[in-house]
């Protein structure tokens, strides 16, 4: 069983969870159908639980330990040591009020994930935001909300980058169309300090930005933007995070991952190098 990894989100853990007791029903050639039976619940529950989708109640899991062979004391401690970890709630469910039901997740995911690697098309990516640019971005996307409201939805976005303060801070590759990088969000001033943080960023060991130039023309990213994560247990599949107008996908099948993976190397494979992206970073800066 795997124990609690430092840096691990709840969200994470969930998965993992989910992922451990689909293996042991699957070992004993149990149904979803009869597993659910078990906890007085449906086939449907116990797919969200194995998909680590709803939090976990310490009789069902430990009920379902036992429909699946584990008597072991000490087997069945580590799993429901998990069980207590994954429902703790994230530092994030404090910004309920401003953030999507889509997007906690991603935020979950985001605080455990040991790499991530993301294309952004239309802004720079949220990680990498200063403080007015983020304002600006947020003010332009929610038209009718308050100051105060709007402030909230910054101070969040500012909590996430805190990721890249720990001593296990995750691997962060960025691959950002020049487009997003040209386009004046919250005027001239903001754009040039955001660019310049951008070429402070390029210092931490931890961060790579490349920029998808126009001069390439058309590829193979087109589509928009997504990230891909991947996670320091083996035992949780990367996941590839697409967002859209009001929701968002979240894919761990093995052939979407791969194929978002082989757009990711195509598109780091003709962007620019570290170098000619701080060249061409002081370039665009110097036109605002």
């Amino acid at each position: 069983m795997t124990q609690n990894q430092p840096g691990s989100g709840p969200t994470a853990l969930r998965i993992l969870l989910g992922s451990q007791l689909r293996k042991l029903r699957e070992a004993k050639n149990v149904t979803r159908e009869e597993a659910g039976h078990l906890i007085r619940g449906s086939e449907s529950k116990i797919s969200r639980m194995e998909l680590g989708r709803v939090g976990f109640k310490e009789r069902d899991v430990a009920d379902l330990l036992t429909l699946y062979g584990v008597v072991d004391q000490q087997a069945r401690s580590a799993v429901l040591d998990l069980v207590a970890t994954a429902n703790e709630p994230g530092w994030w469910h404090r910004f309920n009020d401003v953030l999507p039901t889509w997007f906690q997740a991603y935020v979950g995911l985001e605080e455990a994930a040991a790499r991530i690697r993301t294309y952004e098309v239309q802004f720079v990516p949220g990680l990498l935001q200063t403080k007015e640019y983020a304002r600006a971005v947020v003010t332009a996307g929610t038209a009718g909300i308050g100051a105060e409201e709007i402030a909230r939805r910054v101070d969040l976005r500012l909590e996430r980058q805190r990721i890249f303060e720990r001593p296990d801070a995750p691997v962060f590759w960025a691959v950002i169309d020049e487009a997003a990088l040209r386009r004046p969000i919250g005027g001239a001033e903001v754009m040039k300090a955001q660019l310049e943080h951008l070429i402070d960023l390029m210092r931490q060991p931890s961060i790579t930005i490349q920029i998808m130039p126009f001069s390439f023309g058309g590829h193979s990213a087109e589509g928009g933007a997504f990230s891909v994560l991947r996670f320091p247990d083996p035992d949780l599949p990367d996941v590839v995070y697409v967002e859209q107008l009001a929701s968002a996908l979240y894919l761990d099948k093995r052939e979407d991952v791969d194929r978002y993976t082989e757009v990711m190397e195509r598109l780091c494979a003709v962007s620019t190098t570290p170098d000619e992206t701080i060249g061409l970073l002081r370039k665009i800066a110097d036109e605002f």
